[in-house]
């Protein structure tokens, strides 16, 4: 093989095999060991068989933190030391070939004294591809660990406004660009994985640089969007922004909240990804967030005292050593747990046994048994009335009330029967109503309310489907509408037992 040929499969490598294929072909073309040496480091990596140490460096990642021949350690650092660009030492049984590839590091090959007659002149060859690939490759890993970086920081941003720290939230916004927007609407775009960076670009584009990305740290195939709200929002059948979105790809589907200012990015999120279930079922494959009343709103006057009384132990709990977690770690766990379930580890980036211990210290700081949707549910509730982690506004009165003292209260009533009305609506489907019953009465266990109904679990799921249909909210992937079903049960059943009373007294 002449040495145009062997220059020519040189650049070849460094083009499609990278550095480890370049150095994999050197050892095999010259019969030896051939790395790449760091003297500051003292080590270096390569391909081949290290002589003293019968080790194979099969990875050919460069630089790595394989161990190598002390005859090169020893040529690099006398290179390093003098100011030489090359250098040749001469053992018992081997000949050591070096030649810098920057100011810390050279390409060294250890041969046996009969070695290649051109191998001098095939490593100078190689330096040059080698170490503009070595460059390049530094380069990729700095840009993967700034996007890591910035994701990462982006889920903080996240996961701050999940829990009402919207003053942190904003200044960590503001270094990574764009501003949060206030007020917004939330979209949540549900694509395949490889397309998420192509959604995020479209966004930007299509919104002047204004809306704020962050990929979902709990479903991959999901990206959340914050978009400034316009001063005339686009009818809900006809939202430019989401029918582009969902151009990007064939199985593109997009879910969207209604207009909510900054502070509200919990139950917009919620509002969201309740849409994204019933643009599932659509043909334009995009629904934004169907009108309805919302819980807090109407349970704030009636539960703002009853939640800061349930969740003072919670916010008043001082961790006993350092590393244990504050009230403030505590209450994003539950709500985290709350809303995603077991999954709530990837949001929190916490181990399953970290969530689990949290989650029984919340249960007895509040004496609740979370295993219970109607335990699930009043946390629920009371997070969401207290969304700053805040006991303000209780009165002696709320801090007396119970849950049923709260939703027997007029506003919860007419929130209950405006909730709860689809379900016998002339377009619900046979038994709707009598399937979500039973389905609460079972913590909202799939399998356990398929035994009840007489059905398959499939066939409970289909059901289950439909109801989310009918209702425009996620039933089986969490955020669960549950908590609000189970809520909106109760104050029915509490406003009839009221009305028993009444007839009875009459």
């Amino acid at each position: 093989m002449s040495r145009s040929d062997d220059i020519l499969r040189l650049h070849r490598l460094a083009h499609t095999g990278g550095s480890a294929g370049l150095l994999a072909w050197l050892t095999t073309r010259l019969g030896g060991w051939a790395g790449v040496v760091d003297a500051d480091r003292a080590h270096g990596s390569g391909s081949g068989h290290a002589p003293g140490t019968g080790r194979v460096l099969g990875t050919g990642r460069a630089p790595g933190s394989a161990q190598v021949p002390e005859s090169a350690l020893r040529g690099a650092a006398e290179m390093g030391a003098r100011g030489l660009r090359s250098a040749a030492l001469e053992g018992e049984d081997s000949a050591t070939l070096l030649f810098a590839l920057d100011d810390r590091r050279a390409l060294a090959a250890v041969l046996p004294l009969r070695h290649h007659p051109e191998a001098a002149t095939l490593l100078a060859d190689a330096a040059v591809p080698l170490a503009l690939v070595l460059r390049a490759e530094e380069g990729a890993r700095r840009e993967e660990r700034a996007a890591l970086a910035e994701s990462r920081a982006r889920e903080a941003v996240l996961h701050l406004l999940m829990n009402g720290r919207l003053s942190t939230a904003r200044q960590i916004a503001e270094a990574l660009g764009p501003s949060l927007p206030d007020p917004m609407r939330m979209y949540v775009v549900e694509c395949r994985t490889g397309q998420r960076g192509e959604v995020a670009r479209l966004c930007a584009e299509l919104t002047g640089g204004r809306a704020w990305t962050v990929r979902c740290p709990v479903y991959v195939r999901h990206l959340i969007v914050l978009v400034p709200a316009g001063p005339a929002a686009a009818p809900a059948d006809d939202d430019p922004l989401a029918g582009a979105l969902v151009g990007v790809a064939g199985d593109a589907v997009v879910g969207v909240s209604a207009e909510a200012a900054l502070r509200e990015a919990p139950a917009a999120y919620t509002q969201a990804f309740h849409a994204l279930a019933v643009a599932r079922g659509r043909g334009e494959r995009h629904a934004r967030f169907g009108p309805g009343p919302e819980l807090a709103l109407a349970a704030h006057g009636a539960g703002a005292g009853w939640a800061a009384a349930l969740l003072a132990p919670l916010h008043g709990h001082e961790p006993k050593r350092a590393q244990d977690p504050g009230a403030q770690e505590l209450r994003a766990t539950a709500h985290a747990w709350l809303n995603f379930t077991s999954h709530a580890t990837r949001l929190l980036k916490i181990h399953r046994n970290t969530l689990a211990a949290r989650l029984g210290l919340v249960e007895a700081l509040l004496g609740l048994d979370l295993a219970r949707l109607a335990d699930q549910s009043a946390l629920s509730l009371a997070l969401r009335l207290t969304p700053g982690g805040s006991g303000a506004g209780a009165d002696a009165h709320g801090a007396a009330a119970g849950l049923d003292e709260v939703l027997r209260d007029p506003r919860l009533t007419d929130w209950a029967r405006a909730h709860l009305r689809p379900l016998t609506g002339p377009d619900a489907p046979p038994g709707a109503r009598a399937t979500v019953r039973v389905w609460l009465d079972h913590d909202a266990q799939l399998g356990p309310a398929a035994a009840a109904l007489g059905i398959s679990v499939p066939g409970a799921r289909k059901r289950l489907t439909r109801v989310e249909a009918l209702l425009e909210r996620s039933l089986l992937q969490s955020p669960s509408a549950r908590h609000d079903l189970w809520l909106a049960h109760r104050a029915e059943e509490l406003a009839g037992d009221t009305l028993s009373k009444r007839d009875e007294s009459c």
